[in-house]
Order: C-alpha cells, then structure tokens, then sequence
C-alpha cells in the first residue's frame, strides 16, 4: 500500500485539542477584561505551539492549532461572517428539573457577504510553527450550519425571499475565505458538519420537518450547498467535510446510522474526503459507504474523544477489514471519531489519554498501510 502524499492522511485527526488551564485562565481574564486582547493573543500562541509540537511528536502529517482561539467550533467563524448574527447558548430548565445547555443558532439578519479574511492571521501562526514535510490544517464549520437549526425562519426573509440568492451569497463568502487561505500557502481544509448527522436521527428529522423542512431532500440541498463551495476551490487545495453527532462534554444529540444521507453525501457531494464518526453503536454500519465513488477518501473516525479507556488495536484493525468490504482499503484512513474539545470546554478525557488514542491511530494506520 502506498504512502498518501495528500490529505486526508492515513493517520488524521479532526482538530480541537483540550484547552490547557493557562489558556483558561487568560481567556477568563480577558472576559473580565483584566488582559488585553493582545495578552491573550500571546498565551494563545504560546499553547498553539506546544501543541504543534505535541502533534508532531505524536506522529501526525496534517497538523492544526487545536482550535486554541475558539470558543465554540463554529460560532467563531460565522459571527465573522457579514449578515449573520449568533444568539450565545444559554442554560435551559427541562421538565425533569435538570438543566442543559441550549444550542446557540445562527441568524441571518442581513445579505451574507465576505467582510475580512477570519483565519489568515490564525492560519499564518500555525503555518510557521509547523516543521517542513508536514501540512497545517484550518478546519471550519460547513455552510450548513447557516440553515439547519433555524431552517426558513432562522434567514431573513426582508433579504431572502427566496433561498437561491441565500445558498449563493453564502457559498461566495466560503470562496472567498478559501482563496485568502491558498494565497498564504493552506492547501488543506475541513468543514465540521452536524447537520448532515442530526438528519441521521428520527427526532432530529422530524424537528426539521417541525420547522417546514422535509429531511429527505435536506440532505440532497446540503450537497448542492456545499458543492457551491466546492466550485470556488483554489487548485491544490483539499477540502474535506466532517460529520458529528454532538461532541460537548463527552456528550452527544443524535444516533442512527448513515443511510438516510450515504447516497447525497458519498456520492452528490464534491469534497475530498469525509471524516465520518464510527465510534460506537450509534453510527451504525459501514454498509452506507457502498456508495463512495473511486477518487475519494473516508477517514474512519474508529476511536472515541469522549470516554478515556483506550481502544483495542486489534478491534480497530477488524474493523477496517469490516469496511474494506465496501470501500476499498486504498481509499479508507483511520482517525478519532471528532475532536477532543469541540468547544473550550473540553471532553471528560485526560491529556495523557488525547496522546495515547492519538498514538494508537498512527501506529494502526503504519501497521494496516505500511508506511503511513
């Protein structure tokens, strides 16, 4: 088996990494505005490169900041966007007493259009920190995440009366992003979608049907949406989408295997390469990934982020021989299921056991395709 030159790689990872309590505590401070936005700029670029350097002692080729200036994986990004604006989570009361967080969701309150570059400066640090060879990654959140949660209601209809200019404007600030990125040398991205999972789960369908979408099409329109993206793809680059069923906490918000989206999203999406999360049960099978059309890749997300007790290798090789049955090997990577720290949170796993699972991807993925 040949050594992959490009992303995805062999042994990938997905990108956010715990927060250490340094970066904590500044980003506390600088909330209560006791540090400056460039003091907490230092510790960030501080952390990052520590853990560029964790990720290269570790072994990896595709190599990312750790999502170390975000709060939130996507909330970051498309507040950054012209014409959108984010209501902030805020803690819920549930019947039972208890109380959870509620999801922050995206509005649309203006056209959508492409204000500033938002991660050159980011993308530039994590570029210079990186050792020659290997290949710094920027991972976003997926233009979908503009649509899913407040479907028709979420997107001003005073702007958009209708969704064609909507999908178009939105695609356009992506294009954009995407060459501001390429000029200063990125020629890997990742696009983090639940979306696409959420429309694996009967609950989550029918809330989407609740809100006067029909979860059958969904999937087939995201594709569409994404491919807008994918047209304004700079030469060279590798764009590659992410899906997830919740990662807060260690917990999660959806389960159900990936038929109802395999076909759209395997075989009417353009990207690259999907990471897709098989870390349990609640993935289901690999029997949607029949669908996989030749030139692509699927990075099995095998390994959990969100519980600490380390997996067996011989588990995971079994399963890649399981998917190999309808992928072949060639096109099949190995990785976590998602990041270790979605959001400044952080999982309920210790540092120690970020490296070993991380470890244990890398020297699978070398013993399963030589040398990865």
């Amino acid at each position: 088996m040949s050594t992959r030159l490009a992303p995805p790689f062999r042994a990938d990872h997905v990108g956010s990494f715990l927060r250490p309590k340094r970066l904590l505590d500044a980003r506390a401070k600088a909330q209560k505005g006791e540090l400056s936005a460039q003091g907490l700029r230092a510790v960030e670029d501080d952390a990052i490169t520590e853990i560029v350097n964790f990720q290269q002692d570790v072994g990896l080729q595709s190599i990312t900041d750790g999502e170390f200036r975000r709060t939130y994986f996507h909330i970051d990004f498309l507040e950054q966007i012209g014409g959108v604006k984010t209501d902030i989570p805020v803690m819920i009361s549930k019947p039972d007493g208890t109380q959870e967080l509620a999801p922050p969701v995206m509005r649309v309150i203006d056209k959508v259009r492409h204000v500033k570059d938002i991660q050159l400066a980011d993308f530039n640090y994590l570029k210079a920190q990186v050792k020659s060879g290997l290949t710094p990654k920027v991972t976003i959140p997926s233009p979908t995440m503009l649509h899913f949660r407040g479907g028709r209601a979420g997107i001003s209809k005073q702007h958009y009366p209708d969704l064609e200019p909507f999908y178009q404007d939105v695609a356009n600030a992506y294009g954009n992003e995407l060459r501001s990125l390429a000029a200063a040398g990125c020629t890997y991205v990742q696009m983090d979608d639940t979306n696409l999972a959420y429309l694996c789960d009967d609950k989550m369908r029918e809330a989407a049907r609740s809100r006067g979408d029909d979860p059958d099409e969904l999937p087939h329109r995201y594709a569409g949406f994404i491919n807008r993206v994918v047209a304004q793809k700079p030469a060279g680059m590798t764009l590659a989408v992410h899906l997830c069923r919740g990662n807060f906490q260690s917990t999660w918000a959806a389960q159900g295997g990936y038929e109802p989206v395999a076909e759209a999203l395997l075989s009417e999406m353009h990207v690259d390469g999907y990471f897709l999360e098989y870390d349990d049960a609640r993935s289901g099978d690999f029997k949607p990934l029949r669908f996989l059309p030749k030139g692509k890749t699927v990075v099995l997300g095998l390994v959990t982020t969100k519980l600490g007790q380390l997996e067996s290798k011989d588990d995971l090789k079994r399963r890649i021989d399981e998917a190999s049955k309808y992928v072949p090997l060639e096109q099949l990577c190995l990785s976590p299921q998602c990041g270790f720290s979605s959001t400044v949170h952080g999982n309920d796993i210790a540092v120690e056991a970020q490296r070993a699972k991380l470890r244990l991807v890398v020297e699978t993925a070398q013993e399963v395709w030589g040398n990865a």
